[in-house]
């Protein structure tokens, strides 16, 4: 079974975010999700996740999300991945800057019904907005 949620983890991020798919929310995503990595008051469920989905893919062109290790527990699967897009929209009310970036993130997700129900996340935001020329990390030595 771990290999299976692997699996559908896998697959969210390659057929939904990535591409910026909507479409095929439900497939990978059960209707009563928490997103634990959403900012607060951002809606839960299959909304909340569409409009992540939708948001970044205005923001960021050519995403990719590439695994590094998957570690799974009972009904629960961590995803340690590499997020690299180009900067092609605005973003958090920063325009588009045209540049490339990569950086790393952890993805938990517990699923219910091979759904993913809750989701957690650690990502290095800091590190992406230096790598876009923005932000307090954009002056720091690499």
């Amino acid at each position: 079974m771990a290999t299976e949620l692997k699996d559908v983890l896998a697959g969210f991020y390659a057929d939904v975010m990535a591409p910026g798919n909507p479409e095929r929310i439900a497939e990978f995503i059960h209707p009563d999700c928490v997103n634990h990595a959403a900012p607060p008051g951002a809606p839960q469920g299959i909304d909340g996740v569409r409009d992540v989905v939708l948001w970044l893919a205005a923001a960021f062109s050519d995403q990719q999300y590439e695994p590094i290790r998957f570690i799974s527990e009972e009904d629960t699967v961590a995803m340690h991945c590499t997020w690299s897009a180009t900067h092609t929209g605005e973003f958090m009310g920063i325009p588009a800057t045209g540049r490339r970036f990569s950086s790393e993130q952890i993805h938990i997700v517990r699923f219910a019904d091979a759904l993913g129900i809750e989701h957690w996340a650690v990502r290095d935001d800091l590190g992406m907005m230096g790598q876009l020329g923005v932000g307090p990390a954009a002056g720091a030595p690499s």
